[in-house]
């Protein structure tokens, strides 16, 4: 192997990842005072939470009756009881601080007629732990809320001199013998150059893999680095079975249409021009949780109702609301419609589909933001000096199904509880104990293997091959067949990375470099979640299987842990669900049948 030259950078705490998550850790942890880097392999206002649309739940009441005891209950049903109500508990409560903060640092909320946040109504949001009307909880930015709250945030963490290191691509961890995260080895893709960064605390901030489906409302970039770098370093994922199918894909685009729309009165109709959810979710309608709608749509056009020449996909109709609220509550929308469907939403509906959205699996943490491991029996030991949050973590706050913005809830809320958690536990330019000389290596002769593959078969070839198998195999319903078929089929597809052929050998933007990490860090991810699904014998929020119909608590009220080595060999054990709240102030909510 050639000697690669290091870059050696110290910090107290180091980011990989600069979504909502990621900035809202990075402005945290250096407003404590902490020497903060962040590294992201796009530039900051590029990550994909500017693309998040409909809002930002937290219980303010400004519109209506509201409770933070309403929003947990909420969430744990909407979670179908695989959520940690410990966590909901802290998610819920603290929503309300989160957002008031994010409105002084300056995101431009839409406002009501007496100056307040303007909020709209969400599936799966309602008062008096379900039994009261649909509560107006989402706070929105007319329909750009996350793009809002990016900008705003990366403003933040520039105004408190966080350092930020841009179009850098994060390649592996650095853990040291005694299993503790020592930092993490960077590329410079635009020099060339390799980067190690040592820190106290390395917080994984990467966003989900929705990218390993075929048809994702993902950006390209969403190729779940740090679950990637996670499962390399020996370290399980947790609940990865569980992947969420937005209800309202632009069809033939994927371009996500927000569930704001149907909070705004939007209804979705099939070929018989039927307000079809009414027969599915009699209370809610269209505003169901998304699981619920994605398989109702599943289900009209599996029995005919679908629309168009090949009847695949459903009408979601806005031409009732009129132009007022469409400009005013809509515009992105309009926008988007016009120029993925080639439609005007004043005068038709717009062609949609379900369409893979949100990973509610990831990296094990507890509600401070540490990563957890199951080990010696403790299924709750912290990984020393590693850190994961938003989607790329699963502090399972979202269980088996998210309600929607709950999302970008739970950015700020993490964001901001590792923050809080380093300043408790992270000395200021604390001293770092010396990192063993060969603590790279592995890393570099990885890196080393992927530049120089010589196999025979391209990147994009396997990659198009991984996203039609979890298209067509780990897809809205699921049956034993298709699963162990789908596994068969990923675990060739893993295996043929071994024959993967990298034409570019350089290392300055060599983006076919960079395609091939990112594809083993899906194909890893991909293996998980089709494995762990295969595993799971019940349906359960989005893991719906057509040959186990029901929620089973008796046996599956257990989190899924799943790690894979090198070899593609996987292993799969458990967690259990934290049925017990932080305190008195709310109760434990019991399983129940989740109807709405």
């Amino acid at each position: 192997m050639p000697a690669y030259k290091i870059h050696e950078h110290s910090f107290d705490m180091v980011v990989v990842g600069a979504g909502g998550a990621g900035l809202r850790a990075t402005f945290g942890l250096a407003q404590k005072g902490l020497k903060t880097a962040c590294i992201t392999k796009v530039f900051p206002t590029r990550s994909h939470t500017v693309a998040a649309q409909g809002g930002v739940a937290a219980a303010l009441a400004n519109m209506g009756e509201d409770d933070w005891r309403y929003h947990f209950f909420d969430t744990v049903k909407g979670s179908d009881w695989l959520g940690d109500q410990d966590a909901i508990e802290y998610m819920c409560r603290e929503a309300i601080p989160a957002i008031i903060e994010l409105e002084h640092y300056g995101v431009p909320f839409s406002r009501t007629e007496d100056g307040k946040i303007y909020q709209r109504p969400f599936g799966g949001m309602t008062t008096r732990y379900g039994e009261g009307p649909p509560a107006q909880r989402t706070c929105a930015a007319a329909d750009r809320t996350g793009h809002a709250i990016l900008h705003t945030l990366y403003q933040q963490s520039l105004a408190h001199d966080a350092q930020f290191f841009i179009e850098y691509f994060a390649l592996d961890l650095i853990m040291d013998a005694n299993g503790a995260c020592r930092g993490v080895l960077a590329l410079d893709m635009s020099e060339g150059t390799l980067h190690l960064f040592k820190a106290q605390g390395t917080v994984l901030a990467t966003g989900g893999y929705g990218r390993a489906y075929f048809s994702a409302t993902s950006a390209h970039t969403c190729t779940g680095d740090g679950g990637g770098m996670v499962l390399r370093a020996g370290l399980s994922m947790q609940d990865m079975e569980f992947v969420q199918f937005h209800p309202t894909g632009i069809y033939g685009a994927g371009c996500l249409i927000t569930e704001g729309v149907r909070g705004e009165g939007g209804i979705l109709r099939n070929s018989n021009g039927e307000r079809f959810m009414e027969r599915y979710a009699p209370s809610v309608k269209d505003l169901a949780p998304r699981d619920m709608v994605s398989r109702a749509m599943t289900m009209e056009i599996r029995e005919g109702r679908g629309v168009g020449e090949h009847k695949d996909h459903i009408l979601l109709d806005l031409t009732h609301l009129g132009p007022e609220v469409i400009h005013e509550k809509l515009p992105g929308i309009a926008e988007s419609a016009r120029i993925f469907a080639n439609v005007d939403v004043e005068k038709q509906p717009i062609p949609v589909i379900p369409t893979v959205h949100y990973n509610m699996g990831g990296i094990p943490t507890n509600y401070h933001g540490e990563v957890v491991q199951l080990k010696n029996g403790n299924p709750d030991e912290v990984v020393p000096g590693l850190y994961a949050i938003g989607e790329a973590a699963c502090v399972s706050v979202h269980g088996a199904n998210r309600l929607g913005s709950n999302s970008l809830l739970d950015l700020v809320v993490f964001g901001r509880a590792v923050a809080n958690r380093a300043a408790e536990t992270v000395k200021r330019d604390g001293k770092q104990a010396k990192l063993a000389a060969d603590a790279c290596d592995p890393a570099l002769a990885r890196l080393d293997q992927l530049r120089n593959a010589n196999g025979g078969t391209p990147t994009a070839v396997i990659r198009d091959n991984m996203q039609r198998t979890m298209q067509a195999d780990a897809a809205v319903f699921r049956t034993g067949e298709t699963l162990s078929d789908g596994v068969r089929k990923m675990r060739e597809i893993h295996a043929s990375f071994a024959d993967v052929k990298v034409s570019d050998r350089s290392l300055i933007w060599n983006s076919d470099l960079i395609e091939t990490y990112e594809l083993s860090n899906l194909l890893d991810q991909a293996l998980v979640t089709i494995v762990s699904a295969e595993n799971r014998t019940e349906s359960r929020g989005a893991h719906a299987r057509e040959d186990f119909p029901d929620r089973d608590d008796a046996n599956w009220q257990k989190h899924t842990l799943c790690s894979v080595d090198e070899g593609g060999q996987t292993q799969i054990d458990y967690r259990p669900v934290h049925m017990y709240t932080l305190s008195d102030d709310v109760a434990v909510v019991p399983p129940k049948k989740r109807v709405y």
